[in-house]
């Protein structure tokens, strides 16, 4: 029982270091990096099964902690906003299938969560933080229209008001296309 503090303190201690952040980040309106990642099933999913799709794409530290807990469940609890507006929201993180399948499990989440265990994709985006004995994904969101192309960029995300943000976003992105 003396150890379940080691990993917190190891996350403390990566975090007052610095980081190496990994890849550019791409720019708003360029194409979204791709993917083929396992979700919290075991199932495979790549960017283009969400082509004609508008596609929230959010990318969070790690499973069961609390900013990330909040922000899973806030997508959770508007997930049917999504469904009817006609979007999908995705989660991205670097813990591995199990683990997303015990996080999806205990907050009932009805949603895809990635596992991006080697972090590539991650550093597609730009999001990796290397801290060497600790990589996670920094908590920055992404906004994929139809075609494929990043429309939005989130750097600076609150998990108690992200979710309202990115709705509130994509009505409106939806309704200036004609989408």
């Amino acid at each position: 029982m003396k150890y379940r503090f080691i990993l917190p303190a190891l996350i403390a201690l990566a975090f007052s270091a610095s980081s190496v952040q990994g890849g550019e980040t791409p720019e708003v309106g360029s194409a979204a990096p791709g993917f083929n990642l396992q979700d919290q099933n075991g199932e495979w999913h790549d960017l283009q099964d969400y082509q004609g799709t508008w596609l929230a794409i959010y990318f969070y530290p790690k499973d069961d902690t609390p900013g990330c807990t909040t922000e899973a469940c806030n997508f959770r609890d508007n997930i049917y906003a999504f469904k009817a507006i006609g979007a999908e929201v995705v989660g991205i993180s670097v813990d591995d299938v199990d683990s997303h399948k015990e996080f999806s499990d205990k907050y009932k989440l009805p949603f895809i969560l990635l596992a991006d265990e080697d972090g590539e994709t991650a550093e597609a985006y730009g999001v990796l933080r290397d801290w060497k004995l600790l990589k996670i994904a920094s908590r920055q969101s992404f906004l994929v229209n139809p075609q494929g192309q990043i429309v939005k960029h989130y750097e600076d995300v609150d998990p108690d008001t992200h979710t309202q943000d990115v709705l509130t976003d994509l009505e409106s992105l939806m309704s200036n296309s004609g989408s």
